[in-house]
């Protein structure tokens, strides 16, 4: 890794206030503790996204919240990173997962998309999997893989005890993206996987 090279940090979510505090978009509410931290404002919209570029750990670092519904994250991911020229490998997707449990945060790289949507959009549009993600347990509803069930959950908004550890669940997987940038991957995912 070289300090030349530019990276992105996308967070993944839904955008309109309603989805806001649901579990679907922890990759946003990620994304906001990353630019409070370092005092990056998403002041640009481009390519159907809300983009702050600034420095992170003495990285270049462009972070993304998509605005084109979970759905259809990969068309400004690819925009955005071409127009950067931001290489795959260097791209970090931070995303919520159902089959991890709450609290519960995992690093990857070069996997598939388990289901997820949005990471199967990325994955269709960049036509590579070689990309970094932070997944950050949501917890599944119960036993049963009830599409319907599993989608009111995602949309939901986090139950009281959850909401009690949401802000440390938060810090945690921004602590996970800048050791990622500040190191490696192989360390960060030797840290909390």
């Amino acid at each position: 890794m070289t300090d030349s090279l530019i990276y992105m940090v996308a967070g993944l979510g839904n955008p309109g206030k309603e989805y806001s505090k649901t579990r679907h978009n922890m990759g946003f509410i990620v994304l906001e503790e990353l630019a409070r931290r370092y005092n990056l404002a998403f002041n640009k919209s481009r390519f159907d996204a809300d983009i702050a570029k600034g420095s992170i750990e003495k990285k270049q670092t462009v972070l993304v919240k998509p605005q084109s519904y979970m759905n259809r994250s990969g068309f400004p991911i690819q925009q955005i990173s071409s127009y950067f020229k931001i290489e795959h490998n260097n791209i970090i997707i931070v995303h919520d997962e159902i089959d991890l449990p709450f609290g519960r945060i995992m690093i990857v790289k070069d996997r598939g998309h388990g289901g997820h949507n949005g990471i199967r959009s990325i994955i269709d549009i960049l036509g590579t999997k070689n990309f970094i993600r932070i997944r950050v347990g949501v917890g599944r509803p119960d036993k049963k893989n009830d599409g319907d069930k599993v989608v009111g959950h995602v949309l939901s908004s986090f139950t009281s005890d959850e909401q009690k550890e949401v802000d440390s669940l938060v810090k945690r997987a921004a602590d996970a993206s800048v050791l990622i940038l500040s190191q490696d991957v192989q360390i960060a995912m030797n840290s909390f996987n």
